[in-house]
């Protein structure tokens, strides 16, 4: 289905969704990119609920939600695919999500705060490195803030030639920089699937009981090339 068809799918769903779902939606939206599952590469995200403005209580949270057309038409090429009811379970589930959103104040506070602090690192400021665990979490060791993705990497890689990596399905070798001290961020170029932000590979440091009594070291970040392994 091209674009502007399911921009127009996607509007006639919308104004099938009862009101009192919809309140506090300012705008429900169609992306043209897609974005990959970090880790599978059958999977990806078809939509998203991104929280806006709210005054502190939750109840007049406002949001946005997106549909990524990229992702529709990468699922639509693996098989059978329904573009209309795959479209509409998207669009109930992240109206849910907002409603979530509305009912934990606590995690809006965390998710602004991290929202905050990866503005901080694209600005090249210092900010807190175990921010992006306030994110929305992806999966194991794996979290999303704004449009970018964060996959943490502990321990040592095993190998003096690099730290192997996988992402959407693919593996990838990444050379870090000579005398690289954790904390480290990582910044990934050369993946064959994106994100529509930055793919970032964290390098953690160990925590200690040092850290409760001393401020956070400052995080070191650095753009790298992901050199893929197999094919």
């Amino acid at each position: 289905m091209r674009l502007d068809d399911f921009r127009q799918l996607v509007d006639g769903l919308a104004r099938d969704v009862p009101a009192q779902f919809s309140d506090g939606i300012v705008a429900i939206e169609v992306s043209p990119k897609s974005l990959p599952h970090p880790l599978r590469g059958d999977v990806y995200t078809l939509g998203e609920c991104i929280p806006l403005d709210w005054s502190g209580g939750g109840a007049d949270l406002q949001s946005r939600v997106v549909l990524y057309h990229g992702s529709f038409a990468a699922l639509a090429r693996l098989g059978d695919f329904d573009w209309r009811a795959e479209a509409w379970e998207t669009l109930a589930h992240e109206l849910r999500h907002h409603l979530e959103w509305r009912a934990n104040t606590g995690a809006l506070e965390a998710y602004d705060w991290a929202a905050e602090e990866n503005f901080k690192r694209h600005e090249g400021e210092a900010f807190d490195a175990g921010f992006y665990r306030s994110g929305e979490r992806i999966d194991a060791g794996i979290w999303k803030v704004d449009d970018d993705m964060f996959m943490e990497r502990k321990g040592r890689s095993g190998k003096e030639d690099g730290l192997d990596v996988v992402w959407h399905g693919r593996r990838y070798r990444v050379r870090p920089p000579a005398g690289l001290r954790p904390p480290a961020f990582l910044v990934l170029q050369g993946l064959a699937e994106p994100p529509p932000g930055d793919a970032v590979l964290v390098l953690p440091r160990r925590a200690t009981l040092l850290d409760l009594v001393r401020r956070a070291l400052p995080a070191t970040q650095r753009t790298v090339t992901a050199q893929p392994l197999d094919g």
